[in-house]
């Protein structure tokens, strides 16, 4: 819950963006699961509405190009999770 006493729901996401992403990117995305596929980057773990915005806003922020958002169940994800 938040301090204004709003439930706030954690769903498991992946993020895939365009190509494989460097050192400095997967730092700014620690506490995700990084997976590097030939074709692009899956970063993946739960995360609520707050966190997910940060992370595209990220996603942005570093000009990666955004492929694709979903959420998947719990158990697709062979990622690490936020702390």
């Amino acid at each position: 819950m938040t301090p204004e006493g709003v439930l706030v729901t954690t769903r498991n996401y992946e993020i895939r963006v365009v190509g494989s992403i460097g050192p400095a990117a997967r730092e700014a995305f620690s506490g995700l699961g990084v997976d590097v596929e030939p074709t692009s980057t899956v970063l993946s773990g739960p995360l609520d509405q707050g966190r997910l915005h940060q992370m595209l806003d990220r996603v942005r922020a570093l000009g990666l190009e955004l492929v694709e958002v979903r959420e998947v169940p719990l158990e697709a994800d062979h990622g690490s999770y936020l702390e």
